[in-house]
């Protein structure tokens, strides 16, 4: 089998992936001692087929695995060995993440000296090319008692893997790893994160992560070198400029809405016989602009119906005035946009998710105003 399975919390390994002659494998997990491949389609019992895995795949697993611990208690490979050796700091748990792997050390902080010393000293292994090795030994091999491991599953099968980097680190283990500490390259700690219950998260790369990290680094930076007109060492006070110039014009918009607010509503009462229905939509208005037409309107004779956002998408909505006419008619007003909303003391608002149905929203207001006119209720 040249799959590697994953093996849930007793390898943090992810499984190979490749295929079986060309069907797909998406998955390989094992049941006891065996591997079961999941594929999408059946493949025929008893036919050879040609094996293909994904070796940039493996092989990224291969330098991430080797440059940290396999189990989660005291058995390490390279990092987490010489993070208890210099520091006494304990591997408690690991992550081999998608672009990034992290390490729980069983420290409430590391300072950033100590990483650097940790980084430099992994690094001049990887560099003295120390040999890492396999073994095999029967479960009743008394030398298995003198290798660090967390134990073996319940149903393991068969002999005990043990790897063994030369003079560092010798503990169980059922992932893939590289035959050399040279095979890793490079390994490079990106810093610490706070952990669980007074740990610490250790994050790093290996390999060709770092590789890549380093040739998505270079093209960030040339496209802000770009964008912003200076050179890379610039590109920080560059971003802090634009940040706080941004903030002014955001400040500035939102005094010109509020005035703009004001006058919209004097606009409105200025004229000789309001109307009981005032309905207003602005695409770059907010819920304070809303809400500053309603107070300058007020909402004891007049109703509102005032939306913000997109015309026809999402927005926001404010449904204002009489405390019964709000009541009765705000969940309505939500149904009919497609939204959620709540309120009380005669202001519903909410989010709306079909402004373009505001037209009807409109004709209802007006039908229920019409039905309220004095005229109305004379017929009445």
């Amino acid at each position: 089998m040249v799959f590697q399975c994953q093996r849930d919390s007793w390898a943090r390994q992810p499984d190979d992936r490749g295929l079986i002659g060309d069907v797909p494998v998406l998955r390989v997990t094992r049941r006891g001692p065996e591997a079961v491949h999941f594929v999408p389609a059946a493949l025929e019992p008893g036919a050879e087929v040609l094996l293909s895995l994904d070796w940039e795949r493996r092989f990224d697993h291969m330098q991430q695995h080797s440059a940290v611990a396999c189990t989660s208690l005291p058995g390490q490979h390279l990092i987490t060995a010489i993070a208890e050796q210099m520091f006494g700091f304990k591997t408690t748990s690991w992550e081999l993440g998608r672009q990034r792997s992290v390490i729980e050390l069983d420290t409430p902080s590391m300072t950033a000296e100590q990483v650097e010393a940790l980084e430099r000293s992994v690094n001049e292994k990887i560099r003295e090319r120390v040999p890492v090795t396999v073994r095999e030994l029967a479960a009743d091999d008394p030398e298995i008692e003198t290798v660090r491991s967390r134990g073996l599953p319940d149903d393991h099968a068969g002999p005990v893997r043990v790897v063994d980097i030369e003079g560092i680190d010798s503990n169980m283990c059922c992932g893939t790893h590289v035959s050399n500490l040279s095979d890793l390259q490079v390994i490079k700690l990106l810093g610490t994160e706070k952990g669980k219950k007074n740990k610490t998260n250790l994050v790093f790369l290996a390999g060709n992560r770092v590789l890549k990290s380093i040739e998505q680094s270079h093209s960030t930076e040339k496209a802000l070198t770009s964008l912003l007109k200076n050179g890379p060492g610039e590109h920080v006070e560059a971003v802090k400029r634009l940040q706080s110039s941004v903030k002014l014009l955001q400040k500035n918009n939102l005094n010109l809405l509020r005035d703009i607010a004001v006058l919209i509503a004097r606009d409105f009462r200025s004229k000789p016989v309001p109307s009981q229905l005032f309905v207003l939509h602005r695409k770059e208005g907010d819920s304070e602009f809303m809400n500053i037409i309603a107070n300058e309107i007020g909402t004891e004779e007049t109703l509102l119906f005032l939306t913000v956002g997109d015309e026809k998408e999402a927005g926001l909505f404010l449904l204002a005035g009489p405390v019964e006419a709000v009541e009765n008619l705000g969940p309505r007003v939500a149904e009919l946009l497609g939204g959620k909303g709540a309120g009380k003391r005669g202001r519903f608002q909410g989010k709306a998710t079909k402004m373009s149905r505001r037209g009807e929203v409109q004709a209802l207001l007006q039908e229920f105003i019409s039905h309220r006119s004095p005229e109305a209720e004379k017929k009445e």
